[in-house]
C-alpha cells in the first residue's frame, strides 16, 4: 500500500463568530474558511503526516505483501481448479479463506488505530485553529466566519474576497508553530482478488465475526471465499 497522505476524514462544523461590539464600528462582514485543509496547511499538520507515516507504514507495507501472495494464491486456484485433486482444491481455498479474513481483520484494526490517533490530534489543533480564528475576526470585524470543507456547507457560492484560509494558515504557524500536530488517515491497503476488490473496512457476505474481537464500533469483516468448482 502506498502510504500517501490522504485527506481527513473530519467533518468540522460550520463555526460562528460574532465579534464583540464596537462603539466605532459593528462587525458586519462574512469570512469563510476550509478547516480541513487549513489544518494541513500547518506546520503542525505537515509534521503530523510524517509522524503517521513513519508509525504505519511498516505495517501498511506488511498488508500488501500479503495482498499480493492473496492474489497469487486465487491466481493457482483459478488456473488449476479443473487438474488439481479435489483435496489439494479445497486445503488451498480454505488457505485463502483464511488468509483474506486474517487480512481484513489486521486492515481494520490499522485503520481504527489511525482514527483513534488522528481524533485525539485533531481535537488538539483544532481547539488552537478555533482561537486564531476567533482572534483573526475580531480583529478584522467578521461577524461570522463558516467552514467551507464539509459536503453539507450552507455556501454555495462565495466571492474569494473573503476566503481566509491562508490567513489563518498564516497566523496559526506565526502563533503556535509546531507545538502540537494533526495527522491524515493513510490510505487503506489496495490490491483486488480476480473479479473483486478486497477493502479493509467492508464487510463480505456470509462472513464469519472473529472470534472474541471487535474493532471500535464495528464488527469484524471477513472475506468471500473463493469459487466453488
Amino acid at each position: 500500500m502506498n502510504m500517501k497522505c490522504v485527506t481527513l476524514t473530519l467533518a468540522v462544523a460550520a463555526l460562528g463568530f460574532v465579534a464583540p461590539s464596537s462603539q466605532a464600528q459593528t462587525p458586519s462582514k462574512v469570512g469563510i474558511i476550509n478547516m480541513q485543509g487549513a489544518m494541513l496547511a500547518t506546520k503542525d499538520g505537515e509534521k503530523a503526516r510524517d509522524a503517521i507515516r513513519a508509525k504505519f507504514e511498516p505495517r501498511a507495507k506488511d498488508l500488501e505483501g500479503r495482498m499480493s501472495e492473496i492474489n497469487r494464491m486465487q491466481d493457482q486456484f483459478n488456473k488449476g481448479a479443473n487438474t488439481m485433486s479435489s483435496e489439494k482444491r479445497d486445503q488451498l481455498s480454505r488457505d485463502i479463506d483464511d488468509k483474506k479474513k486474517k487480512y481484513q481483520w489486521d486492515s481494520e484494526d490499522l485503520q481504527n488505530e489511525v482514527q483513534q490517533e488522528e481524533q485525539k490530534l485533531v481535537n488538539e489543533i483544532g481547539q488552537r485553529m478555533v482561537a486564531v480564528v476567533d482572534e483573526y475576526a475580531k480583529a478584522n470585524t467578521l461577524a461570522v466566519v463558516l467552514d467551507v470543507s464539509g459536503q453539507q456547507s450552507p455556501v454555495l457560492w462565495a466571492a474569494n474576497g473573503i476566503d481566509i484560509t491562508t490567513q489563518i494558515v498564516e497566523m496559526y504557524d506565526k502563533k503556535y508553530g509546531t507545538g502540537g500536530a494533526v495527522s491524515t488517515l493513510p490510505p487503506k491497503p489496495a490490491g483486488a482478488t480476480p473479479g473483486a476488490t478486497v477493502k479493509p473496512a467492508s464487510t463480505a457476505p456470509g462472513a464469519a465475526a472473529r472470534p472474541g474481537a471487535a474493532a471500535a464500533g464495528a464488527a469484524k469483516p471477513a472475506a468471500s471465499t473463493p469459487p466453488k468448482q
